[in-house]
């Protein structure tokens, strides 16, 4: 996107929102860095350039603007759309890999070496990996700074940084201020904390951008009708959930706002902010671009009138590659309360207890481990034996290793590894990698819901014939799913009270 000139200087003329995080606007005559939507008056078109990141425009010595905040714009959705190593290493960065693990880490998950992964980067990205960490760093600091009531000290780790001497040089390298001035900016603004506030320890509220349209009733329908009880609930207008993160737990609570998701996150250690915020953004779908998505399935006439009355539907997704994986084949031919109460047994034997930081809440574990589900007595699941042996090979599989599900994986090969497991054939293996895995082609031709609405709207019902015509709804056949499951009368298609 952003080597197509002409098309950049268009948006950016025109203030064009969809484009934010897709490219940023560099200008030379002032040396910042801004989203195409900027307020300001647009420069010279002679004194632009476009980069391809944030890190990118940092690295070559922009700053942010102080008015548009281009940091804190939606990601680019490429990152969700794509499989290849590029794609793949961004992901494992939005998840704090490189700041856990290293470049070496980041290499040896992607399978390649650390100089071929610099090489790629940087030749797509305009940066390393160290600079986009650096530059997803000092996006969690600026956000601590300005909603939070934290010392500066305790800012600086929990963004990820070695020492405050380097939090405080690159916080003003990055936004020209200091740590200080930019939460007494916060503060003008009211979008900060006063002095005498009461804090929670720990907790941090927070806004989620995404790009518009979005639909949230089936994605938020879907997760709360399919919430595990202890693990899940819809409390108060708000999803909530608790997390296993690197470092401690979690318990988020997301609220679909108009223009954001609300997002209070409540954490057993600030350091893992960036890598909640992450997988927060991941559930939801939320760097995904609607305006691409709807496009190309309002171009079928039978899909244009559902697009029309709900555009921006998302896939609902979740923080947690392996769980999901074990609860798809939980739910393997039940209805969605008995995959609940199976999934509901499993964590009151094998889950780890947390504390729900809301008086009145219900979140009391973490979802059981692989490790865990795999040493558990197989004769105690209350599940046919064919789907009990489905079962204790898949969590075998995910705690020894052998079948690695997550933001890091390879679509093509986990499907492969997946469909050679007993029990797995295509529904199961294509429901994890659409909601698992995060394919926007993934697609389930075979759902007794996804026949009967096709059936309705005058698609063909049986799956080879719809696999056919669905052939013309690619690279995004898994929002076309969003949108068929849409026409049931369902409880996942309906935002609860």
């Amino acid at each position: 996107m952003y080597t197509d000139t002409e098309r950049c200087v268009r948006a950016v003329q025109s203030k064009d929102a969809r484009f934010d995080g897709w490219f940023f606007t560099a200008v030379r005559t002032t040396g910042i860095y801004c989203r195409p939507s900027c307020p300001a008056v647009p420069p010279k078109v002679e004194n632009m350039t476009f980069l391809p990141s944030a890190a990118a425009c940092q690295q070559n010595g922009y700053r942010a603007c102080k008015r548009c905040r281009p940091d804190t714009s939606p990601g680019s959705p490429e990152w969700n759309a794509r499989a290849d190593a590029v794609a793949r290493a961004m992901r494992l960065i939005q998840d704090g890999v490189v700041d856990r693990e290293g470049v070496p880490g980041l290499a040896s998950r992607l399978g390649y070496s650390a100089r071929q992964v610099e090489r790629q980067l940087g030749a797509e990205l305009g940066a390393g990996p160290l600079a986009l960490a650096r530059a997803q760093r000092a996006q969690t600091a600026r956000l601590l700074i300005e909603t939070s009531g934290l010392p500066m000290g305790d800012i600086a780790f929990a963004a990820g940084f070695s020492s405050i001497r380097t939090f405080n040089d690159t916080v003003r390298e990055v936004f020209a201020l200091a740590p200080s001035e930019l939460r007494a900016r916060a503060a003008g603004r009211g979008a900060a904390p006063g002095p005498g506030a009461a804090q929670v320890p720990g907790t941090i509220s927070l806004r989620l951008p995404f790009r518009a349209p979005l639909t949230p009733d089936n994605l938020f329908g879907h997760l709360a009708a399919t919430a595990v009880p202890g693990v899940e609930e819809w409390r108060a207008g708000a999803y909530r959930r608790t997390l296993r993160l690197p470092y401690g737990t979690g318990v988020v609570a997301l609220t679909p706002r108009p223009d954001h998701i609300g997002c209070r996150l409540a954490l057993t250690d600030l350091r893992d902010l960036t890598i909640a915020i992450s997988r927060c953004r991941r559930l939801l779908d939320l760097d995904a671009d609607p305006e691409a998505v709807d496009e190309q399935l309002s171009s079928d006439p039978l899909l244009a009138p559902l697009v029309a009355k709900a555009p921006g539907r998302r896939v609902p997704r979740t923080v947690d590659a392996e769980e999901f994986a074990v609860r798809a084949v939980l739910g393997q031919q039940v209805s969605t309360a008995a995959a609940r109460t199976h999934a509901a047994r499993l964590v009151r034997a094998l889950g780890e207890p947390v504390a729900d930081p809301d008086p009145e809440g219900g979140l009391t574990h973490l979802f059981p481990t692989s490790q865990a589900l795999a040493g558990m007595d197989p004769e105690s699941l209350a599940l046919p034996r064919s789907r009990r042996t489905t079962f204790t090979t898949l969590v075998s599989a995910l705690a020894d290793g052998s079948l690695p599900l997550g933001i890091d994986s390879n679509w093509e090969a986990a499907r492969a590894r997946l469909g050679a497991l007993p029990g797995f054939g295509p529904w199961t293996t294509e429901i994890i990698a659409m909601r698992a895995l995060g394919d926007p082609d993934a697609f389930i031709p075979a759902d007794l819901g996804i026949r009967r609405a096709a059936k309705g709207l005058g698609l063909p019902s049986t799956p080879a014939a719809l696999t056919a015509r669905a052939a013309h709804w690619r690279p995004w056949r898994a929002y076309a799913v969003q949108y068929l499951w849409a026409t049931e009368d369902h409880a996942i298609n309906v935002l609860p009270a």
